[in-house]
């Protein structure tokens, strides 16, 4: 299915890219209408904000560490390698989507369809279509495995309810935290709009990323001598990059949004100091070094 994606896009630049017309680009950033976030460099990051979201597959990639031959190595070649060839597929979308249609006519759903037809792709264009639609299963399908193992983690170390890590006999995958994450994520695209979900995404997905930044900087210091399998270079700078930047996002999204994490972020505080606390087993005992048995 990712080759299936990467082909689309590829089809997509090589299909769309002759029709760029460069008058589009002027100005490419158009001037502040005086309220932040509307135009001007506020808006740019406002716009990066809210868009994050396309992102947070990248960390997806380090939920499946149990499961990989050589994780050390794996992940960061997964993790950096996903980055860089997302991030470049995006820019070179989004360039020549504006420069085949101006901005303004692209505040619609299906925004890549709509370049499509203006560029008169014909049957590339219904190959693109079938194959944006395609390709959204596949990052369905990423998430909903990346989060049953957040959940089925959260669960080994007394977090969560010992019966949620259960594994499946024969599949070895946990099977309880797979089907809750299902039926969560249909309720929650059922109530909110898409607008609505990828700012909400955004802002929870930059506060994870600020949280575990600074808790990096925290376990050199209060842990020197904890065992570390992956390696951080330049933590000292990495961390508080990390944080800073990630910080100034959220801070760009608008007050509904932050509204919204702020009632979220009480509902995971009462649930971890009404259960998770006297339960975590970071907290009754030492690290274990052992081995953990690995989910497939």
């Amino acid at each position: 299915m990712v080759f299936v994606k990467v082909g689309v896009v590829l089809l997509f630049i090589a299909g769309a890219g002759r029709m760029i017309n460069s008058a589009n680009w002027h100005p490419f950033i158009p001037a502040n209408t005086g309220e932040s976030g509307h135009f001007g460099w506020t808006g740019v990051m406002t716009g990066a904000g809210i868009v994050f979201f396309a992102y947070i597959g990248f960390d997806a990639v380090s939920t499946a560490a149990q499961e990989a031959k050589n994780p050390q190595r794996d992940m960061p070649i997964g993790i950096i390698g996903s980055l860089l060839i997302c991030t470049v597929l995006y820019i070179v979308v989004s360039a020549i989507a504006t420069g085949v249609v101006p901005y303004q006519q692209l505040d619609v759903p299906d925004p890549i369809a709509v370049v499509a037809d203006r560029a008169g792709l014909g049957w590339m264009g219904k190959l693109i279509k079938l194959g944006a639609i395609a390709g959204l299963s596949s990052v369905i399908l990423v998430m909903l495995l990346g989060q049953s193992r957040v959940f089925y983690s959260m669960a080994r170390d007394g977090l969560l309810p010992p019966f949620v890590s259960k594994v499946h006999p024969r599949f070895r995958t946990p099977w309880i935290t797979s089907i809750v994450t299902g039926v969560a994520v249909a309720l929650f695209a059922a109530v909110f709009t898409v607008r609505e979900a990828g700012s909400l995404c955004s802002i929870g997905t930059l506060l994870a990323f600020v949280i575990v930044a600074i808790g990096v900087l925290v376990l050199r210091v209060r842990e020197p001598g904890l065992p570390r399998r992956f390696k951080t270079p330049w933590v000292w700078f990495v961390g508080p990059m990390g944080a800073i930047s990630a910080i100034y996002l959220m801070v760009s999204l608008p007050w509904t949004t932050w509204r919204r994490l702020i009632i979220w972020f009480v509902i995971g505080i009462v649930v971890y100091f009404s259960y998770g606390v006297r339960r975590s087993k970071l907290a009754q005992k030492p690290v274990s070094t052992a081995a953990d048995t690995p989910v497939q």
